[in-house]
C-alpha cells in the first residue's frame, strides 16, 4: 500500500519511517474490524486503503507515543460512516433510550457472553448470525465485534471509539440482548439452548 519517497526530502523520509513503526503493524486487525463492519472484502480493503491515507495526511498529528491503534480506530470508524454509508443520505439514527426500554422487558437468564474466536466467526456461525450483527445499528455492532469477536477490553473500546467506559458496557449490554432476541430461535433450532420439558 505504502512505499518509501522517491525523492530525498529528510522530513518526508522520517515521516514514513515512523508511520511505518506505529500504524503499520495494527493493519490486520483493522482490516478485520472494515470487514466485519462492512461484510464485504473489497469495500473493507477500500475502506482500510482510505483509513491509512487519510492517516498518513495527516500523521503529523498524530502525538507520538499515544495509542495509535485507537486513533486509526478512530480513522476508520468516521470514514466508514462519512464516506461509505453516504448512499443512505444520513447515518442510522438510534434512541438509546427507546431501545432500552424496549430490550430491558426481554427475559435474558440464557444470555450468556462468551468471547467468540475469529475463527468461529467465519466458519461455525451461519448466515443468520453474521445478518444478525450485521442488522444492529453501527453503534452497537462496533462495540459488540469489538469486545465479542476481538476481544478488546472496555477501555480499549472507550479509547477507539472515544466514548466513556460506562456507555462501551451499555452499549454492549444492549447490543447482546438485541442478538439474543434475533437469534433465539436459530440457537434453539441448533441445539444451543436447552428446551425445557414440562
Amino acid at each position: 500500500m505504502f512505499s518509501k519517497p522517491a525523492e530525498q526530502d529528510p522530513a518526508l523520509l522520517q515521516k514514513y519511517k515512523d508511520f511505518e513503526v506505529e500504524a503499520i503493524p495494527h493493519m490486520d486487525i483493522l482490516y478485520n474490524f472494515a470487514l466485519k463492519m462492512t461484510g464485504d472484502s473489497d469495500v473493507a480493503d477500500d475502506l482500510l486503503q482510505e483509513t491509512y491515507l487519510r492517516a498518513f495526511r495527516f500523521f503529523d498529528k498524530f502525538e507520538k507515543g499515544t495509542n495509535c491503534k485507537a486513533w486509526l480506530f478512530r480513522i476508520l470508524k468516521n470514514t466508514f460512516i462519512n464516506d461509505y454509508r453516504k448512499e443512505s443520505k444520513s447515518p442510522d439514527k438510534v434512541d438509546y433510550d427507546d431501545v432500552q426500554n424496549f430490550y430491558e422487558n426481554i427475559k435474558s437468564s440464557e444470555v450468556k457472553s462468551p468471547h467468540i474466536e475469529e475463527d468461529a466467526f467465519h466458519s461455525l456461525l451461519g448466515d443468520e448470525v453474521t445478518n444478525a450483527l450485521q442488522n444492529l445499528a453501527e453503534d452497537f455492532r462496533t462495540v459488540i465485534i469489538l469486545s465479542d469477536i476481538e476481544g478488546f477490553t472496555y477501555e480499549e473500546i472507550a479509547d477507539f471509539v472515544d466514548i466513556p467506559v460506562g456507555t462501551v458496557r451499555s452499549r454492549l449490554h444492549r447490543a447482546r440482548k438485541m442478538l439474543f432476541s434475533n437469534l433465539y430461535q436459530y440457537a434453539e433450532d441448533k441445539g444451543y439452548l436447552k428446551r425445557s420439558v414440562s
